[in-house]
C-alpha cells in the first residue's frame, strides 16, 4: 500500500462515504437519484442538492489529487453531477407544453412536476395528485445551474436548450406573486392542499434571477445566442416581498427552518444584514432542538400522533402536534455552513460536533437519518417537559438530501474547499455596502413651444429630434415588451419567449445595445399616457417621478454604470400654455443637485452616454427577429401623445339639431352614467333609520344599539339603490331605438351626452358593435376611446374613469399592488355592489376581472379601485404605520368613508359627495385617501357651477383646526380624531381598538359586523358621543 498524506486519507473516506450513498442511488441512464432503495421517484430538490455535493467532492479532488487515479476520480464524480443536473433538464423538458401554459395561467395543474421517474425521466403521477408547484425546486435548479457553469462545467449543449432555460427564467420571475406549495409539498401548514405565498420559493426565485442574469450557459465557447436574461424588476419584486415578509414564511408559518437555505447557503438572497439575523436567530430560538430543527411549529409530518391514512389535518388538529414535533439534523448542515460563510467559526464548529452525534451506522458508514421523532409511549412526557425525552430516528436512512450538505460542510471545515469555490458568483458578498448613487435625468421637451417655456426658466433642454440626432433613438416603454418578446422564442419547441408586457424602472434607466451598434433608451412606463390616466395628472406625475428616483437609490445596484431616467415634457402638462407651478418646483429641485435626499444630475443625452448602464440585446441575431423589431420600432418611435380622434364633434356646416325629432331620446339617455353609479352612502346630516331613538339609547354613548330586523341586515341601502337603478336602466334601454341614438349621437356637440349615449351602446350592443361615421365604419370601442382622450384632454375625471372602466383599462403593477398588500398579512376585499375577498395573489387579467365583477354596472368605481389600490400600495411601503392592526382592507367602504368625509367636510348630500369624489383628479385622490387613513383633517375649496366638472381641491391644514383642535380642548373625550375613525375601523376589521371614548373600549362586535347596516349604526354613535359632550 502506498503511502498517503493525512489530507488524500481523509479525502478518501469522504469518498467512500459519497460512494455508498450519493452515488449508490444515480441511475446509470438517466442520471437521476432515487430517494431511497425503495421508492424509485427523483425530487427535483433532492437530486440538485445530490449533484451540489458530487460537484464539492470533484473540485477537493481536482484541487488535491496530484496521481492519475486520483485524476480520474475527480473526472468521474465531476461527471455524474453533470448527468445529474442534465438528467433533471432532460426530464422537465418534455413538459414544455405544460410550461407554456402556465406561463399564460399559472394554474398549479400546469406547473412542471415535483419529481420523476428515476430509472426512465417519465412522470409518476399526476397533475392533481401531487403539489407539484413548487417554485424554489425549479429556482435552486437553475441557481445551481449557474454556479456550475461559472466555475467552468459544460452543462448546456445546444441552442434549444438555451432556450429552454430561457423560459425557465420567465416560468419563475413572477414568483413574488404566485402562490405555491412550498419547499415542504404541502402549502399551508394546516395541510389542506391550499397554496400560498412562501419566502422560501421566492427568495430562492431572487436569487436564481439574479445569478442567471447575463450568464453565457455555454461558457467560454460561447456566444450572443448563448446568454440568458432575467429582469432586475422582478427581481426587486421578488426582494420588496422577501424583506416584506422575513422572518414569517407564510401567512400560515411564522417562521420555517428552509429559510436556513434563503439567508445563506445557497442562495444568499437576502442584503439586510440585520434581517439575516433576526431570521436566523428566530428559527434557533423557536425551532432548534437536540437533534435538529423543526421544519415549522406545529408540524405532524411522521409524529406518532399524525394519521397516515388521510392527507389532510382536520380544523384545531394542529394543537396535537405541538411540542412532539419531529426533529431535522438537515438544518444543523445549513447551520454549518451557514457559519464558514459568514466567518463565525465557532457556530459551524458547534453544529458539526451536534451532527457527529446524531450519525447512525448504514452499511458500513455512518449517515444522517431523515428525521428524529418521539416515541409513542414517550408523548406524555414529552407534552409536560419538551425537549426531555430521548428521540428514535426515522425515515430514509441515507437522507440523501442531508448528506451531500453534510459532505459539502466537512470539506469547507478541512479546508479542501473555501466558499469561493462553492460560490463562484459572490454571492455570499450581497451584504458589503454599496457606494453613494447618482441618479442621471434627462428632460426632453415634446415641443418646441415647450421648450421655449423651460429656457425661459433657465433649464436647457433638447427636443426629441435634437436628442435622436445625437446617436441614441428614444422610444417609449411599450416598445420595450415588443423587442423583448424575441427573448427565448423557439418555434421548434413551440416556446413563446416573454409574455408580460409590464416594464419597469429599472429596465427603462439603462441604454440598450443593438449588434448593428444601434442606441435605444426607453421613457419609464409610468409615464406613458396611453396606458392609464394616471400620467395625465401632472401633479401625480411628478409626485411619483421624485419617489421613483428614491427607489432607485435603494434599489439601484445591477450592472456597471448610473441609472438614466428620460422624463419627456409634453404639451399636455401645460397649464392655459404655461408651465404649472408644480413643474417648475420639481426642475428648481433637480437643478440643486439633490431631491429628497438622493443625488441627481441633470443634463442631456451626450453628457451622460458614457457614464450610464449599457445593456446589449444579444438574443437579436436572428435577421427575422431584427426586421420585426425595427418595423415596429419605426412605427413608435415618436414619443408624441397622438390620440386617434374620429371627430365626434358636430361639423360646422352641420343643421342645428331637431330637439322635437330627438327630446325622447336625449331625455332617456340623460344621465344614464350617473344613474349606474352604486357609490352611495346615507347622507351624514340625515337620521339612520335603523338607528334607536336618543331616549332609548343607553347612558354610554358606544353601547351597541339594537339589532336592527334580520330582513334590513341582508342588504345594504347602497346595494338596494345600485340594484334598483340598474333595474330602471334596463327598462328605459329596452324602449329606446338605437337608430335615433346614433343619430343623437352625430348631432350633440355635448361631451357628457356623448358619455351617456355611447355608455346605452356600450351597454346595449357591446364594444365591438360598428358605427358609421360619415363614411366610415368604426367599432364602438374607437368611439369609447376617443370620448376617453377627449375627457383626458378637458380634465373632466368622472368621465375619464368612466370611459377608462367601457375599456377596461388594467392600471400597471396592478399585480404587484396586491401582492404587497397580501404579504403584510391583510386580507384584500373589493367591490360594492358584491364584495371579493382575496387573500392569494392572482394573474393580473383575473385580478381585473374580478374587480369589475365585484363592482357591477358601475364602471367608474372599478377604474377607482384599482386607482386606490395602486395608492395603497405606496402607503404600505412608506408609512406601514397607517395600516397597523388592520386584519382586511375594504376597499368599496374605503371609498364610502370618502364620500362620507367629503359630504361631512362639504355639508352636502352624499350623491353630490360622489360626484366629487369621481371628479377628483387622481392627486387629489391619493391625498384624501392619505388624510382618511391617517386620521386627519383637510382643507378644502369648491368650485360650485353648473358645468358637470367641477372640482374640488384638497390639501393638507397649515394649522390645527376642526377635530385636531377639538381633541386638543378636551382630549379625553377622543383619542384618534376624526368623526370617521369609527366608521373606519369598522371597515378595518381592526382587532380590540385602542382608542375610545370615554376612556371606555370599543365592543369589537360592535365594530366588527359584517353587514353595512351596522356601519352606520357605528357611525351615528360616533357622531352622538361627539354632541353630547359635556
Amino acid at each position: 500500500m502506498r503511502n498517503r498524506s493525512n489530507s488524500m486519507s481523509r479525502l478518501e473516506h469522504y469518498y467512500r462515504f459519497a460512494s455508498k450513498t450519493l452515488f449508490a442511488f444515480q441511475n446509470p441512464v438517466t442520471g437521476l437519484v432515487q430517494s431511497n432503495a425503495t421508492n424509485t421517484h427523483a425530487w427535483v430538490r433532492d437530486n440538485v442538492y445530490v449533484a451540489l455535493g458530487m460537484w464539492g467532492l470533484s473540485m477537493a479532488y481536482r484541487k488535491y489529487g496530484d496521481r492519475d487515479e486520483e485524476r480520474a476520480k475527480a473526472y468521474e464524480i465531476e461527471k455524474r453531477a453533470v448527468k445529474a443536473m442534465r438528467g433533471l433538464l432532460m426530464a422537465m423538458m418534455r413538459q414544455t407544453d405544460k410550461l407554456e401554459r402556465f406561463k399564460r395561467t399559472t394554474s398549479p395543474l400546469d406547473a412542471l412536476h415535483a419529481k420523476y421517474d428515476a430509472k426512465t425521466g417519465a412522470t409518476v403521477v399526476g397533475d392533481h395528485q401531487w403539489g407539484h408547484l413548487q417554485l424554489d425546486a425549479t429556482s435552486l435548479f437553475i441557481l445551481i445551474l449557474a454556479q456550475m457553469t461559472a466555475s467552468g462545467l459544460e452543462i448546456i449543449f445546444t441552442l434549444d436548450e438555451v432556450s429552454f432555460i430561457q423560459n425557465l427564467v420567465f416560468y419563475i420571475d413572477s414568483a413574488y406573486r404566485i402562490p405555491d406549495y412550498g419547499i415542504w409539498e404541502r402549502g399551508d401548514k394546516t395541510n389542506h392542499g391550499q397554496p400560498e405565498l412562501n419566502a422560501t420559493s421566492i427568495g430562492m426565485a431572487k436569487a436564481a434571477l439574479e445569478a442567471i442574469n447575463g450568464l453565457d450557459l455555454f461558457g467560454a465557447r460561447g456566444g450572443p445566442d448563448s446568454v440568458v436574461h432575467s429582469f432586475h424588476d422582478d427581481i426587486q419584486n421578488c426582494a420588496t416581498v422577501l424583506f416584506s415578509m422575513l422572518p414569517r414564511e407564510s401567512n400560515s408559518k411564522e417562521t420555517d427552518a428552509g429559510l436556513l437555505s434563503v439567508i445563506s447557503f445557497p442562495a444568499f438572497a437576502c442584503e439586510d444584514a440585520s434581517l439575516i439575523q433576526q431570521t436566523r436567530d428566530d428559527i434557533i430560538n423557536k425551532l432548534a432542538g437536540k437533534y435538529g430543527c423543526k421544519r415549522f411549529l406545529r408540524d405532524g409530518y411522521r409524529t406518532c400522533k399524525e394519521d397516515p391514512r388521510r392527507l389532510h389535518y382536520e380544523p384545531g388538529e394542529l394543537k396535537v402536534f405541538e411540542n412532539i414535533e419531529c426533529e431535522w439534523p438537515l438544518f444543523f448542515t445549513y447551520l454549518v455552513l451557514d457559519g464558514v460563510f459568514f466567518g463565525n467559526k465557532a457556530q459551524a464548529q458547534l453544529y458539526s460536533d451536534k451532527l457527529q452525534s446524531l450519525l447512525v451506522p448504514y452499511d458500513g458508514i455512518k449517515t444522517l437519518p431523515e428525521l428524529y421523532a418521539v416515541p409513542a409511549e414517550l408523548v406524555d412526557a414529552e407534552y409536560l417537559n419538551p425537549h426531555s425525552q430521548t428521540r428514535v430516528p426515522q425515515g430514509s436512512v441515507p437522507h440523501l438530501w442531508s448528506q451531500s450538505l453534510f459532505l459539502l460542510g466537512r470539506l469547507l471545515l478541512d479546508g479542501f474547499l473555501s466558499p469561493g469555490e462553492l460560490d463562484p458568483l459572490n454571492r455570499r458578498l450581497g451584504t458589503e455596502p454599496r457606494p453613494d448613487l447618482v441618479v442621471q435625468i434627462v428632460l426632453l421637451a415634446e415641443q418646441p413651444r415647450v421648450q421655449e417655456l423651460l429656457e425661459e426658466e433657465g433649464v436647457e433642454v433638447q427636443t426629441l429630434e435634437e436628442a435622436t440626432a445625437s446617436g441614441i433613438t428614444i422610444y417609449p416603454a411599450k416598445a420595450f415588451s415588443q423587442l423583448f418578446k424575441h427573448l427565448g422564442r423557439n418555434k421548434k419547441m413551440s416556446l413563446s419567449g416573454r409574455l408580460s408586457r409590464e416594464v419597469g424602472l429599472l429596465a427603462t434607466s439603462k441604454i440598450f445595445v443593438m449588434l448593428d451598434r444601434t442606441k435605444l433608451l426607453f421613457t419609464p412606463q409610468f409615464a406613458e399616457l396611453e396606458q392609464f390616466y394616471l400620467a395625465l395628472d401632472t401633479t401625480l406625475l411628478l409626485d411619483l417621478f421624485c419617489s421613483y428616483i428614491a427607489y432607485l437609490r435603494n434599489h439601484w445596484g445591477h450592472g456597471l454604470g448610473r441609472p438614466l431616467i428620460v422624463l419627456p415634457v409634453r404639451t399636455v402638462m401645460l397649464a392655459n400654455n404655461r408651465l404649472p407651478p408644480e413643474l417648475i418646483s420639481t426642475v428648481r429641485k433637480l437643478q440643486s443637485g439633490y431631491i429628497n435626499g438622493t443625488r441627481v444630475l441633470l443634463g442631456s443625452l451626450n453628457c451622460f452616454e458614457s457614464t450610464s448602464c449599457v445593456s446589449t440585446l444579444t438574443f437579436l441575431s436572428n435577421p427575422e427577429a431584427v426586421a420585426e423589431v425595427q418595423t415596429y420600432l419605426d412605427a413608435h418611435a415618436s414619443l408624441a401623445y397622438r390620440p386617434c380622434l374620429m371627430n365626434l364633434e358636430r361639423k360646422p356646416d352641420a343643421l342645428p339639431r331637431k330637439l322635437s325629432k330627438f327630446r325622447r331620446v336625449s331625455i332617456a339617455v340623460q344621465g344614464v352614467i350617473r344613474k349606474t353609479r352604486a357609490l352611495r352612502v346615507e347622507d351624514a346630516l340625515s337620521p339612520n333609520p335603523f338607528s334607536p331613538s336618543p331616549e332609548s339609547c343607553p347612558t354610554s354613548p358606544v353601547s351597541p344599539s339594537p339589532l336592527p330586523p334580520p330582513a334590513l341586515l341582508m342588504t345594504s341601502p347602497a346595494i338596494e339603490l345600485g340594484a334598483m337603478r340598474q333595474r330602471s336602466n334596463t327598462d328605459i334601454f329596452r324602449k329606446l331605438n338605437c337608430d335615433e341614438v346614433v343619430q343623437l349621437l352625430r348631432e350633440t356637440d355635448s361631451i357628457v351626452e356623448q358619455g351617456d349615449i355611447l355608455h346605452f351602446l356600450y351597454k346595449t350592443k357591446g364594444s365591438d358593435w360598428c358605427i358609421t361615421i360619415g363614411e366610415t365604419s368604426v367599432p364602438l370601442r374607437r368611439l369609447i376611446q376617443e370620448l376617453y382622450e377627449k375627457a383626458c384632454s378637458m380634465r373632466i375625471w368622472w368621465l375619464v374613469r368612466h370611459a377608462a372602466g367601457m375599456l377596461r383599462k388594467r392600471i400597471d403593477h396592478l399585480a404587484q399592488a396586491v401582492t404587497s398588500l397580501l404579504v403584510r398579512q391583510k386580507q384584500l376585499s373589493f367591490g360594492i355592489v358584491r364584495e371579493q375577498i382575496m387573500t392569494e395573489p392572482k394573474p393580473p387579467d383575473e385580478m381585473v376581472a374580478a374587480i369589475f365583477n365585484a363592482c357591477g354596472e358601475d364602471l367608474s368605481a372599478a377604474a377607482l379601485t384599482q386607482e386606490l389600490l395602486f395608492y395603497l400600495m405606496m402607503f404600505i411601503a412608506t408609512e406601514p404605520r397607517l395600516f397597523q392592526e388592520m386584519l382586511r382592507i375594504r376597499v368599496g367602504l374605503i371609498m364610502e368613508v370618502m364620500v362620507s368625509e367629503l359630504a361631512r367636510a362639504l355639508h352636502c348630500s352624499s350623491d353630490e359627495a360622489s360626484d366629487l369624489l369621481l371628479n377628483l383628479s387622481p392627486f387629489e385622490v391619493k391625498t384624501l385617501l392619505h388624510h382618511v387613513l391617517s386620521c386627519k383633517e383637510f382643507n378644502d375649496t369648491v368650485y360650485r357651477s353648473t358645468n358637470p366638472s367641477k372640482q374640488i381641491s384638497i390639501r393638507s391644514p397649515s394649522r390645527s383646526d376642526g377635530m385636531s383642535k377639538l381633541k386638543q380642548e378636551n382630549p379625553r373625550w377622543l383619542i384618534k380624531p376624526g368623526p370617521h375613525w369609527l366608521l373606519f375601523a369598522r371597515l378595518a376589521h381592526a382587532r380590540p381598538l385602542r382608542w375610545h371614548y370615554r376612556r371606555r373600549p370599543v365592543s369589537r362586535s360592535f365594530v366588527d359586523k359584517g353587514d353595512d347596516t351596522r356601519r352606520d349604526q357605528v357611525r351615528v354613535a360616533g357622531r352622538r358621543a361627539l354632541q353630547s359632550r359635556p
